[in-house]
């Protein structure tokens, strides 16, 4: 730090001294009781340089060692503005470090999810691939085709999840053409394992992004799908209450173990059913889920081993979606 630029900042304590000495020096000159001495206001002005000279060394030999001592969380500031700068810089870095652990959090989970994905989108090719060799079935073409499509759609969902602000619109949705648009979608899935629908859905609009949704819905009933046995039934229900609107889907599939119901929307998250009764990446219900807070909407489920599941998704009806967006920009 060059002494010039310290005394420029010391200026203020220079002209303090100065002021209180010339005062001083005034209130003695103009008392009628005392008569002026030069000698003695010489004497008197050279002592106080000294002391400001003494001063303005010690501030600098402290403000270098300040300077040197500024990473040592024992400096001490040497104003209380130097303190509010610390306080603030050491505020600054806590919010950088907890936002870069956030980045590389989300930077693990994004690798995690296409190590996974690349494992489960293995196992339908390599089916494929067997099928080239042998007499192609074409419901189980159609089947490895579906899987493959079904994990691509959640790569590429996934994929979106942090810049879903950019790509969706809220707008009103009638629950009965987008469920009935995913039972086509699965309608050989159905058939094949015999699994009967039961709809009750009376005309119930909600507000919401009909592409997201239809991904959501989507979600849950090929969760349903996969761990409801043959000959079984998938039904689903619109209901509505004073305060919200309700999709529930409710299958007798196997159920959920109760140590595994309160983590079934954590990512990755597979349970006892995904490691034993079908092969899962434990993405859906996380990307369900996630979707429909960012919509406004959440779910919840209800669940016994062997029992069946219920989902509902639920859809409060003083929940402004225009309002959280106009915040969200803020």
């Amino acid at each position: 730090m060059s002494f010039w630029r310290f005394l420029r900042y010391e200026r203020p304590y220079f002209l303090l001294y100065g002021v209180a000495f010339l005062l001083t020096i005034a209130v003695f000159a103009t008392d009628p009781l005392s008569s002026w001495h030069w000698p003695t206001f010489f004497y008197a002005l050279a002592l106080v340089s000294l002391w400001l000279a003494a001063f303005a060394a010690y501030r600098y030999t402290r403000n270098l060692q300040a300077i040197r001592r500024m990473q040592s969380e024992d400096a001490e500031p040497l104003s209380l503005e130097s303190e509010a700068y610390r306080d603030t810089l050491e505020e600054t870095g806590i919010a950088h470090i907890r936002s870069l652990n956030e980045v590389q959090a989300r930077q693990k989970e994004y690798y995690d999810f296409i190590i996974s994905w690349f494992h489960e989108i293995k196992t339908p090719i390599s089916v494929l691939r067997l099928m080239q060799q042998t007499e192609v079935d074409p419901h189980s073409l159609n089947e490895e085709l579906a899987r493959i499509e079904h994990y691509v759609d959640q790569a590429l969902y996934y994929a979106k999840l942090d810049s879903f602000n950019q790509d969706y619109e809220i707008v009103n949705c009638d629950l009965e053409p987008l469920v009935k648009d995913v039972i086509k979608a699965h309608s050989k899935a159905f058939i094949s394992k015999r699994i009967r629908v039961q709809l009750e859905l009376p005309p119930t609009i909600v507000q919401s992004d009909s592409k997201w949704l239809l991904f959501i819905i989507n979600q849950i009933i090929t969760n349903s799908l996969q761990y409801t046995g043959e000959q079984g039934e998938i039904r689903v229900q619109a209901a509505s209450t004073p305060e919200e609107k309700l999709l529930i889907l409710r299958d007798n599939g196997i159920g959920i173990e109760a140590k595994d119901l309160p983590r079934i929307f954590n990512r990755g998250f597979t349970g006892m059913n995904g490691r034993t009764h079908a092969k899962s990446t434990g993405m859906g219900l996380y990307l369900a889920q996630e979707l429909s807070k960012k919509l406004g909407h959440y779910i919840t489920c209800e669940s016994a081993p062997g029992s069946g599941t219920t989902f509902t998704i639920h859809f409060p009806k003083h929940h402004d979606p225009y309002l959280d967006t106009l915040q969200r920009k803020e």
